[in-house]
């Protein structure tokens, strides 16, 4: 195993983070396991452990760790705003839409037990508002209502919003040039904990405060990519990170320093085993897939009276896999096939 700076290490796309993005997406799909099927939130892995911290946001975070160096890393590289939202826009909307419409038209005549009328009337509102991300309805008429997790239809979609408008910031660093300029990006810096700070102890509107707590870990990688010329990689800093958060358990600071310890782990993870491990970027990235399929599908398996956590992971993973395979063959990859091929033949009009 290699270590270095970052900027030495992460040259190509020969690393693990796709292999990290499948394994927090399973994390999730495991995270949410407890309450569709016992209905109590509280019962998620790791959530007395962590402070509150629950198996589901550690994955969600990484997520937003991960997004946000490579986000930041795209918009450097290319700043071509027009290209930029193009990428973005093929690869979140496509897979969406279609997850949309089978759960609609698929997935809720098999379980509502309201009348189909009803259900056809609910359908174009329910597509349009989680299709735009900004106004979701987690409900559709007679459909999981007899669920410990009563009626909820597909609850991970709202970390999308909070996705684009995290790229957003990135857009505006880029603009004003603080993804070249770290003495920039440290100005950035104290204001978005100035910011973060005032929202997390205030607390003035939950949606903000979950933005707030979604953007401290893409901050984080953002933050990794400004200065991945001097920060170095190995598993001593990786430990000595690890200690400092545990030191911090049980102060009001803890989730700050766990998801530093986490994020710089992840990118430990990414880019230093070598080996056979890099054999799964041969697979594909089923993460996406996986990420918004598990929880209809986790809620499908409670219907049939199923309240054992562990009989739901094991009934809904060969489920998932299925639909996230079938998403990334035919939905996703396609749609990043074509960003690629529009720039490449915008690159030869110019």
């Amino acid at each position: 195993m290699r270590s270095g700076t970052l900027a030495d290490i992460e040259q190509g796309r020969d690393n693990n983070l796709n292999l990290i993005r499948i394994l927090a997406a399973f994390g999730v799909l495991v995270s949410h396991a407890w309450p569709v099927s016992t209905g109590d939130i509280k019962q998620q892995p790791f959530v007395n452990v962590l402070n509150g911290i629950d198996l589901g946001i550690v994955c969600v975070s990484i997520f937003f760790a991960i997004s946000g160096y490579l986000i930041a890393r795209s918009f450097d590289r290319n700043p071509n705003i027009k290209r930029f939202w193009l990428a973005r826009v093929l690869r979140i909307f496509p897979g969406l839409l279609i997850a949309l419409l089978l759960t609609v038209f698929i997935l809720a005549p098999l379980v509502t037990t309201a009348p189909y009328e009803a259900l056809w009337r609910a359908a174009p509102e329910y597509i349009l508002r989680n299709f735009t991300l900004f106004s979701l309805d987690q409900s559709l008429p007679g459909v999981f209502k007899s669920n410990p997790a009563g009626g909820v239809v597909n609850i991970p979609l709202w970390t999308l919003s909070h996705e684009l408008v995290c790229y957003m910031s990135v857009v505006v660093f880029g603009i004003v040039g603080a993804l070249k300029n770290p003495r920039l990006m440290f100005l950035v810096c104290l204001v978005f904990v100035a910011v973060y700070g005032l929202v997390i102890y205030y607390e003035p509107q939950q949606r903000l405060v979950a933005l707030a707590k979604l953007a401290f870990p893409f901050m984080i990688g953002i933050i990794f990519y400004v200065w991945r010329q001097t920060l170095r990689l190995n598993w001593m800093i990786g430990g000595a990170l690890i200690l400092l958060a545990i030191a911090f358990h049980g102060t009001p600071f803890f989730r700050e320093f766990f998801m530093v310890a986490l994020a710089y782990a992840v990118f430990l993870v990414a880019y230093l085993p070598r080996g056979l491990i890099r054999e799964y970027n041969k697979v594909g990235d089923y993460s996406y897939g996986v990420y918004i399929y598990a929880f209809p599908l986790q809620q499908l398996i409670a219907s049939f009276g199923i309240t054992n956590p562990f009989l739901n992971i094991l009934y809904t993973l060969p489920l998932v896999l299925i639909c996230a395979y079938l998403s990334w063959t035919f939905i996703e990859k396609p749609a990043i096939d074509l960003t690629r091929r529009t720039r490449r033949l915008r690159n030869k009009e110019f």
